[in-house]
């Protein structure tokens, strides 16, 4: 009798974990335009690397560059928002991950334009780039660079 009680209980957990696991994934919110295919590509790129990522097709991306405080400097096709902090552009998901585990005192991360070879604009070349930590007053340091091919 107690062993299928256990039995039962592990079965019971076991179809429970799928939903916790997607429970806590992260919720990104994207802001994009209806027609940008980067901006898809990116979307699946955090997808595949565990977010829950919710997109809103919006008419200006950069209206929500400015509501998150991510300087205008910094634009790029898209903006993001995830646990408090603005991502503009196509960062990288291991980036992003490394900011939530970190939780430094920042409005988000930026990869400013559309680098080639960056989640989402992968093709026939691989350009070097950088990943920046955006601080408050615009301040910015490197947070992950990537070279070319």
């Amino acid at each position: 009798m107690k062993h299928r009680i256990f039995s039962k209980l592990i079965l019971a957990g076991s179809l429970a974990l799928p939903l916790l696991a997607s429970a806590a994934a992260p919720v990104v919110e994207v802001f994009k335009s209806p027609h940008c295919g980067c901006c898809t590509g990116w979307v699946e790129h955090m997808q595949a690397n565990g977010f829950d990522v919710k997109v809103k097709n919006v008419e200006s991306p950069s209206d929500y560059r400015e509501k998150f405080g991510m300087p205008e400097e910094f634009g790029s096709c898209h903006t993001a928002k995830v646990e408090g902090y603005a991502i503009e552009g196509h960062v990288p998901a291991a980036d992003v991950k490394r900011l939530l585990a970190e939780k430094p005192k920042a409005i988000g991360l930026a990869a400013p334009g559309m680098p080639m070879g960056s989640p989402g604009m992968e093709g026939p070349r691989k350009d070097a780039y950088d990943v920046y930590l955006v601080q408050p007053k615009g301040k910015k340091s490197v947070y992950k660079h990537y070279t070319g091919k």
